[in-house]
């Protein structure tokens, strides 16, 4: 027979979610969801593909506003992009470890990309999210994990891997787009990089 205390361990419930476990889960349920619909977006249909109640988002945020607030930084924090460039393998070739991380990166900036335009003010109700202090600390951590990358090849390098990387950002985040031609592939991108815009038979 079950004692009244087994039945009581028995019965008892899972512990609920942390508010920060919580917190982040509504975030990653919501970008995609904003990414769609823009600040149009409400936190019923959040709370819905949550699988969770209304009243839940307001136990963790304070409003609509703080939620695409924190759905902003979320898209800019280079965790996810630098978690790829990690994994990277660093015994393949050079140009194969660059193009790599050009499509990691990428990858990163359309997602921000995506979620900034979708609520159609750029950011600029969150100069601090997408602007300023926190921008440059994302670009540092992302800078830092490319040099990583180039780090076996220092020897060959013209300067330091920090340099390098610094450059490639660059080149990566600001290539000219145009209407008659199409973008160019990480491939196309890093031979140009290192081997420089005139092909082989050029004199």
């Amino acid at each position: 027979m079950t004692g009244p205390q087994e039945n009581q361990t028995t019965r008892r419930r899972a512990p609920g979610m942390s508010p920060e476990h919580r917190r982040k889960m509504i975030i990653q349920t919501a970008i995609p969801l904003i990414t769609e619909y823009g600040s149009a977006v409400t936190t019923a249909k959040i709370a819905r593909a949550a699988g969770i109640g209304e009243g839940t988002i307001f136990r963790v945020f304070a409003d609509k506003e703080e939620l695409l607030h924190a759905c902003i930084a979320e898209a800019l924090s280079p965790d996810h992009a630098i978690r790829e460039l990690g994994a990277i393998d660093i015994d393949q070739p050079l140009a194969d470890r660059l193009a790599e991380a050009a499509e990691a990166l990428q990858a990163h900036m359309d997602r921000l990309g995506a979620l900034i335009g979708s609520l159609g003010h750029g950011g600029g109700k969150h100069p601090g999210t997408v602007r300023g202090a926190g921008r440059e600390e994302s670009t540092s951590r992302v800078r830092e994990a490319l040099a990583e990358l180039l780090e076996p090849d220092k020897a060959t390098l013209r300067r330091t891997p920090e340099q390098i990387a610094a450059l490639f950002i660059g080149l990566l985040f600001t290539q000219p787009r145009t209407a008659d031609e199409p973008d160019l592939t990480p491939q196309e991108l890093v031979e140009v990089f290192l081997h420089g815009a005139a092909s082989g038979s050029a004199k």
